[in-house]
């Protein structure tokens, strides 16, 4: 795993309890799946006249703790004991604001074409060891950003299987990654 450091961070509330996984998927340009741009936009590097479509992302300010490629290849772009800025405004199971209280996972994907077979393995591993870390994280508290956010976001969207992710998450029983 390699590691990127986002600036679009800050610190959870004190005394939060860290207890939701919320996937999500990303393209840049819509329908590119190059991370390149995306990497630029979770450290605050995108040149936003790179490409007409980039207009509307000028002076966004988002973050994941973890990119997931096509290759499967993951990124942490903010430290798990912190808040990144991916899920913007939610709710999940009457609470308000889940980045207070979640880890955002962004797939490198869109609604057209299917999720790799590295990306389900990855993901479910990265999952798994968060459910280590985080003992109170178990599989119906990984949802969608569509779950959180619902009629605002779409993602991971119909391309991403829950069935099958759920199959790659139980075939793993421990995982040693470093997560900072």
């Amino acid at each position: 795993m390699r590691t990127l450091v986002s600036p679009h961070r800050n610190e959870r509330p004190a005394g939060t309890l860290i207890d939701l996984i919320v996937l999500h998927a990303i393209s840049l340009p819509d329908g590119q799946f190059d991370e390149h741009y995306i990497e630029a936009l979770f450290t605050g590097c995108l040149d936003c006249r790179a490409e007409p479509s980039f207009a509307d992302l000028e002076g966004l300010k988002v973050s994941a703790h973890f990119v997931v490629g096509r290759s499967g290849r993951v990124t942490q772009f903010v430290a798990c004991d912190e808040r990144a800025w991916h899920a913007g405004v939610s709710t999940w199971n009457g609470r308000d604001g889940c980045n207070d209280f979640s880890i955002g996972i962004e797939m490198v994907g869109d609604e057209r074409v299917p999720f790799t077979q590295a990306q389900y393995r990855e993901v479910a591993r990265v999952c798994r060891a968060l459910m280590q870390r985080y003992p109170q994280i178990t599989p119906d508290h990984i949802v969608g950003h569509q779950d959180v956010a619902p009629g605002r976001k779409w993602d991971p969207g119909r391309q991403w299987d829950w069935q099958r992710f759920s199959r790659s998450l139980s075939r793993i029983k421990n995982c040693k990654l470093e997560l900072l």
